[in-house]
């Protein structure tokens, strides 16, 4: 495996910096100022992404892009150096139409939606004009495990009719939010002992947000911090759709949802590196112009530590994002493989950020807990990282069982590598 970034990757990482810093980050205390007064989103995003689409950084996410189909097709090898760079400024992701939870829904009605739904729905999202939302997550069950949702749909003559209450819906606040992916359990499936007919039991319909009976009751906050795109509770009282609003098959609605993951939490994972990059960079200047007691911190060896830490870890997380990126891009590798590997990265991205924002924060001292810097931001983040999208320990479940299915299947050859007492007294067969 080689994970230097390629020529042409690496020519479209320089322009996509260059991009950012020339015109993205001068409009950084801009952008914060409208969302403080209400304004959301703020106005010049709309010149920002028109200029994007002029520089060929489009829709960079998606590596079956038709050529008719505006944007950049993409690697996710290729894509997850990008996805790092847009990282370090939490709302830039949107002036390339990058931004989560788009990307994820854009990948499943690409893949499962039907000529009508891509007309509807999916050119208007390709092209910047709509947003969406994924409503999965529920308050009454642990949504970790999809079976356990609650929220119904059932097939009722023409119409599919959904009930049920869903939270932390990222982006349903958005006014640019026309659409929900709501997953539900197929109303009248009880369920079976067998985990592969549990599986089967769900289906993902297309809402639209302002129809009769969606109720966006309130955005919630994550620590504190109120996102303006929101992360919102939403009631579906007998809402009502049409047929055709039903996203591939019925009963599929689990395994596209897990589809929709893996490429996800690259994206995910690879803006959060963005992240700890920045905090890294922040903490190693801070270091150099802070004194305490006499002497620049740079001089104590617990601050040297920490920076060196922080560049290791990042690095490693790093390498093994990377891995993943490229084995999704393969097509030999086992499925409950990469579904290991992805809830590794998760993990490790998580806990990454919390690490090394918090050093970077001890550094800065009371300016770290502060608005003036983006660390307290980061920091919240990334502990709201470790519950949303799966909780660290169900990824860590998924993790050991593959280790444990591997150990099952070798069971016994480990031994040969002991050496006990009886095996001592016998001398090795000589041919």
């Amino acid at each position: 495996m080689n994970f230097s970034i390629e020529a042409d990757t690496q020519t479209l990482a320089n322009k996509l910096q260059a991009f950012i810093e020339r015109y993205v980050l001068p409009y950084n205390p801009a952008w914060h100022q409208s969302v403080a007064k209400g304004e959301y989103p703020p106005p010049f995003i709309e010149d920002l992404k028109v200029l994007a689409k002029e520089e060929g950084l489009w829709n960079l996410f998606l590596p079956e892009l038709k050529s008719d189909e505006p944007g950049t097709r993409l690697s996710h090898s290729a894509y997850a150096p990008l996805a790092e760079i847009m990282g370090k400024l939490p709302w830039a992701a949107e002036v390339f139409n990058c931004q989560a939870p788009d990307s994820g829904n854009m990948a499943l009605l690409h893949q499962f939606g039907n000529e009508a739904q891509h007309k509807t729905w999916l050119k208007p999202m390709l092209n910047g004009e709509m947003r969406s939302a994924f409503a999965m997550s529920e308050p009454d069950v642990a949504s970790s495990d999809p079976t356990n949702l609650q929220t119904t749909v059932r097939d009722e003559g023409h119409d599919l009719v959904l009930n049920g209450r869903k939270w932390f819906i990222t982006g349903a606040a958005h006014p640019q939010c026309q659409v929900l992916l709501v997953m539900c359990r197929n109303q009248g499936s009880a369920l079976a002992d067998n985990s592969n007919e549990k599986h089967q039991q769900h289906s993902i319909v297309l809402v639209p947000i302002h129809a009769p009976g969606v109720d966006l009751v309130r955005n919630l906050s994550v620590l504190h911090h109120v996102a303006p795109e929101g992360h919102c509770e939403i009631v579906l009282k007998q809402v009502r759709v049409p047929k055709e609003n039903l996203l591939g098959a019925w009963g599929e609605g689990f395994k596209m949802g897990q589809m929709r993951l893996g490429p996800g939490r690259v994206h995910h994972c690879m803006r959060t590196l963005g992240q700890c990059e920045l905090a890294l960079s922040l903490a190693a200047e801070r270091c150099l112009e802070r004194e305490a007691f006499g002497h620049h911190l740079s001089n104590y060896a617990n601050v040297q530590e920490w920076l060196a830490l922080s560049r290791i870890e990042i690095d490693q997380a790093r390498l093994l994002i990377l891995q993943v990126a490229w084995m999704l891009d393969q097509p030999q590798f086992d499925s409950a493989l990469l579904k290991s590997k992805v809830a590794a990265i998760k993990v490790v991205a998580a806990r990454l950020q919390v690490r090394v924002v918090d050093r970077a924060m001890q550094i800065f001292g009371a300016m770290g807990l502060s608005s003036d810097t983006p660390l307290a931001y980061f920091w919240t983040w990334g502990r709201a990282l470790q519950i949303m999208d799966g909780p660290d320990e169900v990824h860590l479940r998924t993790v050991a069982k593959h280790e444990l299915v591997q150990a099952r299947q070798r069971m016994g050859a480990s031994s040969n590598y002991f050496t006990t007492p009886e095996q001592m007294a016998r001398p090795p067969h000589i041919r």
